[in-house]
Order: C-alpha cells, then sequence, then structure tokens
C-alpha cells in the first residue's frame, strides 16, 4: 500500500504502511494449502519462460439495475456480518470503529455536486470514463461505509465459500476497499502510475491466496453496490465504464501476481529468534526468515501472527540488510491492537510468524550527494535507523541529521544505540527532542525544534512515526524550504486506518 503520490513505508508500531493491502478483498489459505514457493527470489528467470497468461473474465453485474437497488439479506452460509464478532474471534472494538456510520438506516444524499471535493474535480483533459468514475465516486464517498459493508454482504451472500477466508473482524477492511477502489478511479487516465499502484497490490494479494477467478466475483458484487447507492450519477454509461475499468484493474493486478510468481514466494515463515521488552510496550523482535528475504533500508514487510490467522499489518525493517539474513522489527503494542499486542506480549524465540513481500520506496538515493534530514518519533526511529546504517554501509558517507521524537526521556528507548551511531560515524548528528517533561535534550514539538536549525533546502528528508507527526512534520519542511517531491514518509492514510 503506498500512496501513489508519495514514497513511503509502513509505521514500526504497526500503524501503517503499504503498500500492497489497499484490496478489495483479502483471502487466506493456510500454509499447507498453498502451493510450492520458489525458494531463491533473486534467482533469474530463464529467458525463454513466459508469464502465465491469465486473463480476467468478464464482469458481468448481478441481477438487473432494479434487482440491485433491492436491500440484501444475508442468509446462514454468509458468516458474520461484516464487523461482527465471531464466536472466539478478537473484539469487535478499536481503531476500525471509529469509520462505522451509526445511522445505517440514513438514505443516499439527494444533493450530490460533484466537483466540490478536490479530490474528485475533473480535468479539462480528463477521458469520458474518467468522468463518469469520478462522479459516482463524488456521490458514494460520503457514504462509503454503506457502500462497503453492502459490497460485502453481496459478495458473501453470492459466494458464501469466500467468507471463511476473511479476516473475523471486517472494519478495517471496508476502510481499505473503499480507498483502493478510490484511488485506482482516480488514476484511471494516469496508466503510469495506475500500473504501479495496481501491481503492487496484485503482487502483495499472492499472500493472501487470491486466484484470477475470484476478481470477476468481486467486480460483479462492486458493480451492484455502486448501482444500488449512486443513485444520482448512475446511468447504462456509468456502468460500462466502471466494467471497463475494472477489467482492466484486474488484468493489470493478475498480471502482476503472475510476473512475480515466477520469481519470488508468496509469503515466507520467520522463526523468532530473539525478543526484548525495551518499555512495557515495546519490543524489538528479531527473526530469522526460512529463505533469503531481499529488502532494502527504509522498506517495510506486512506480519501475520499465529494468533490472529488472516490479520496483516506492517512494520519497517530496524536495520539494514544483514549478513545473518535476520530481521528486526521494533513493534509498540497499542490499545485493541491484535498483532502488536501479540508481537510484544506473546512472542517468543520459537514461535513463528509469516512475512509477505518487502515494500515501500522510503530509500536512500545513492547517487545523490544530498544530506539527509531525518525525522523519527517515537517506534518511527526504526527505519530511520536503517537509513544510517544503510549510508554507512554504503561508504559515500553523506550529512545526516536525525531528530528522535517522543514524549518523555523515558520513551526515546533507542537513544543510546542512536548515539552510539553518532559517536561512529562523525557525518551523523543525533538530536534528541521531547515534548513533555524534563529533558535532557531539546523540548518541544519534533517540527519546531527542525525549525531550530538549518538551512535545510539542499536536503532530502525522511519522516517516520504517528500520522499527527508526518503531517505536521511535512508541513514545516515545506514551510524551510525542501520541495515536496524531496519528502518521503509513511503512507498517512494506512497509518491512521490500520494503528493496530
Amino acid at each position: 500500500m503506498d500512496a501513489p503520490t508519495t514514497t513511503s513505508s509502513a509505521g514500526s508500531d504497526g500503524s501503517g504502511g503499504n503498500s500492497g493491502d489497499w484490496g478489495w478483498f483479502t483471502p487466506s489459505r493456510k500454509p499447507a494449502e498453498d502451493q510450492p514457493r520458489t525458494q531463491d527470489r533473486t534467482q533469474d528467470r530463464p529467458s525463454d519462460e513466459r508469464t502465465p497468461n491469465r486473463p480476467v473474465n468478464p464482469v458481468r453485474p448481478v441481477g438487473t439495475g432494479a434487482d440491485r437497488r433491492t436491500p440484501v439479506e444475508p442468509g446462514p452460509a454468509s458468516g458474520p456480518w461484516p464487523g461482527d464478532r465471531p464466536a472466539g474471534g478478537p473484539p469487535a472494538t478499536g481503531p476500525e470503529e471509529q469509520h462505522q456510520r451509526p445511522d445505517e438506516a440514513a438514505s443516499a444524499p439527494h444533493d450530490v455536486r460533484p466537483g466540490l471535493d478536490p479530490r474528485f474535480a475533473v480535468p479539462e483533459t480528463a477521458s469520458p470514463d474518467a468522468v463518469l468514475l469520478r462522479r459516482t465516486m463524488a456521490e458514494i464517498e460520503p457514504i462509503s461505509d454503506k457502500v462497503t459493508s453492502y459490497f460485502y454482504a453481496l459478495l458473501f451472500v453470492q459466494h458464501p465459500e469466500l467468507r471463511p477466508l476473511f479476516p473475523a473482524a471486517m472494519d478495517a477492511q471496508r476502510d481499505r476497499l473503499f480507498k483502493a477502489v478510490l484511488t485506482a478511479a482516480r488514476l484511471v487516465d494516469d496508466n503510469d502510475i495506475l500500473t504501479e499502484f495496481l501491481s503492487r497490490l496484485g503482487r502483495g494479494h499472492r499472500k493472501y491466496g487470491t486466484q484470477p477467478e475470484h476478481y470477476p466475483a468481486v467486480g460483479e458484487c462492486l458493480i451492484g453496490a455502486l448501482t444500488r447507492y449512486a443513485v444520482n450519477t448512475w446511468s447504462d454509461e456509468a456502468e460500462a465504464a466502471w466494467v471497463r475499468a475494472y477489467t482492466q484493474f484486474s488484468q493489470i493486478m493478475i498480471d502482476a501476481a503472475a510476473e512475480d510468481e515466477l520469481i519470488a514466494p508468496a509469503w515466507w515463515h520467520a522463526e523468532v529468534v530473539g525478543h526484548e521488552l525495551r518499555t512495557p510496550d515495546i519490543a524489538v523482535v528479531t527473526v530469522r526468515p526460512d529463505q533469503p528475504y531481499p529488502f532494502l533500508a527504509g522498506q517495510y514487510a506486512s506480519v501475520e501472527t499465529p494468533w490472529w490467522p488472516r490479520v496483516w499489518r506492517h512494520y519497517s525493517f530496524a536495520s539494514a540488510p544483514r549478513s545473518d539474513g535476520l530481521l528486526s522489527f521494533h513493534v509498540k503494542a497499542v490499545p485493541a491492537g491484535w498483532v502488536s499486542s501479540a508481537l510484544v506480549h506473546r512472542a517468543r524465540p520459537g514461535d513463528v510468524i509469516r512475512l509477505g513481500p518487502p515494500a515501500g520506496s522510503m530509500t536512500v538515493d545513492h547517487s545523490s550527494d544530498s544530506g539527509l534530514l531525518c525525522l523519527g518519533g517515537g517506534t518511527g526511529i526504526a527505519p530511520i535507523k536503517a537509513l544510517v546504517e544503510d549510508v554507512a554501509d554504503y561508504g559515500r558517507h553523506r550529512t545526516v541529521e536525525v531528530f528522535y521524537g517522543a514524549r518523555s526521556d523515558h520513551d526515546l528507548y533507542d537513544i543510546d544505540t542512536m548515539l552510539r551511531l553518532a559517536r561512529k560515524h562523525p557525518w551523523l548528528a543525533v538530536r534528541p527532542v521531547v515534548s513533555d517533561g524534563p529533558t535532557n535534550g531539546l523540548s518541544g514539538q519534533l517540527p519546531d525544534a527542525v525549525r531550530q536549525y538549518g538551512p535545510w533546502n539542499a536536503f532530502d528528508a525522511y519522516l517516520s512515526g504517528p500520522p499527527g507527526m508526518i503531517r505536521s512534520g511535512v508541513d514545516a519542511l515545506v514551510g524551510i524550504g525542501i520541495p515536496s517531491h524531496r519528502i518521503r514518509h509513511d503512507s498517512i492514510e494506512e497509518l491512521a486506518a490500520a494503528a493496530e
């Protein structure tokens, strides 16, 4: 899941990143049922080996337009209604619930004026299909939770065999669905960015067991949900545009998954070999993958624990690639955080987790001599430390300025490591910044502390931490002269939507 307009990675406290999980659905299989996995992601593909041809089947809208406006009542075979708690499942509480609308019976708005929201503004050069897609999205955006809940209900009624393959709690999944559709629809006229975005999704969906035959069913139910709720902008022309667009989206994802299948496993097993509790709610977790795991400093991985099957969260790597192949993550247990709490309070050496493929583009451009300005808040210091190690390993030393923010000195759980790096490398400066309470470092908010130094206009900036820090940090950096295209950070949307 990276946002296509932003270079990004995932928050190490389980609150973000991409990159590949903004999907329409996330079915999964047990490891024993998965296909044999390629043993070496980096091996070259034979020149005569071709990517399997897997064209997507046509999308057939479910029923007539009138039928699709009739409410769907899920039967017993459909499984739990999205968001309900099945027996033995995790409590349906936590960050996702803030996205639900209490008045599910409210009717759709009738005064829809597309274009008022800048996200749906129609460029003068927009294609006819892009105009129709944006008008539909503008109408359903205010009731997106209704649309996506109805979509999943329709999917589980029409295809009840898919329900057991989904996470027990669906609240966060509904958010990811709408964001994926919204992003893809907005990019329909920008083929290069659209292909990059959807290819990343297609590759990421391999770890769920997604197959080409799933896509037509999803498309049909998506069209059914749009037909029901886009009451003012829906027409035969709009439906045809959405069918064409979804068919294009599906084919890009299927092709990307087929390409990736030839060179990479869908997921890795990784054994926990180290678990260090730094504070009561922050742990450094070190794992050994079952086969080589290539990644770049600044990237992240999706993680699934044995305690919550089919629930994946993103964590940044806390070091540059190591010769021993070990991977480390800094994990903060957050309230109602199923994965983060399990990794901090339950995981022990010998436990086995699963890793999705590496993702994220918050990486160092080693062809540049620009300095690096790095802002890390909380466990967001993990990918910043990895970037520092990467610069050191590369041998082309550049000025690196790190501002490490926390609420108190006690929360600077990795400050000793960072200060040791600063003593070892004269090109590195580390400044702790504490917002609350007494400190031996700088006092105040992280962006304010950065403004006291500089100038920074010749630096590339990297930010990692909570969503609020990212937003204020970007504003501050742009305000002091750093061009936005030289600012790289975690995806704010995923940080806000998946804080678990």
